[in-house]
């Protein structure tokens, strides 16, 4: 699991500090954009994202609050808040990584216009939710239609990802095919095994590797981002 993406999933609930991210990750994809206009849009500052420095050392340094209320900052943020979001590129894909609250391309892009898809561009995000449950996922095919599946369901679509969520056993029975009880009864005994289930799908999806043991050492690039 040291690549791919399953090990994001089997680490859902993992609580043990390390110096980048392990637990309780958020996932956000894009292709058909440029990187760096991807993380603009999501907020990251400019001279910082020139940086490239490593999660880790950013951790290290004084927190920017005062300057970061001093940038200009996109309509819908709260310049008082953000999150360290480590990111990177593999092939056509850009992907940002956040073990805060919720991805912040999730909670922005309906109040944020620099964050809302564009023709071509494909966003795939899987964001914990952890002050709005349950974890959920957004995918734009590249048509702007911004489509949501719950962590045990397809987007009802019948995409090529609901396909990959189908093949990897993330998609647990419902109600219209089970009854109340049954399903429950699925969830109880399945349901802590659904977040690796979830990763391995968008793994399978994507073609995506991300590098455990870099992810968690902090050795990747990061920014701030602001929270909408």
């Amino acid at each position: 699991m040291t690549n791919g993406l399953t090990w994001i999933g089997a680490h859902a609930h993992t609580a043990t500090p390390v110096p980048g991210m392990r637990g309780g990750i958020s996932l956000t994809l894009a292709r058909g954009i440029d990187p760096d206009e991807f993380l603009i849009n999501l907020g990251a500052d400019l001279d910082q994202l020139a940086a490239r420095t490593p999660l880790a050392e950013l951790r290290s340094q004084p927190t920017p609050l005062a300057e970061l209320r001093s940038q200009p900052t996109p309509p819908g943020h709260d310049p008082t808040r953000y999150a360290y979001a480590m990111y990177g590129s593999e092939g056509e894909w850009t992907y940002v990584l956040e073990n805060d609250h919720a991805a912040t391309w999730a909670t922005g892009f309906r109040r944020v216009p620099s964050m809302r898809p564009g023709p071509g561009e494909e966003i795939l995000c899987a964001s914990r939710n952890l002050y709005s449950p349950p974890a959920a996922m957004l995918h734009v095919e590249g048509d702007e239609v911004i489509r949501r599946a719950e962590f045990g369901t397809t987007t009802g679509h019948e995409s090529a990802l609901d396909a990959a969520l189908t093949a990897a056993g993330a998609v647990f029975p419902s109600i219209p095919d089970a009854t109340a009880d049954e399903v429950t009864a699925y969830y109880e005994q399945h349901g802590a095994r659904l977040p690796t289930l979830v990763f391995t799908a968008l793994g399978a999806y994507t073609g995506l590797s991300i590098d455990q043991d870099a992810a968690q050492a902090g050795n990747l690039p990061a920014v701030h981002l602001l929270t909408p």
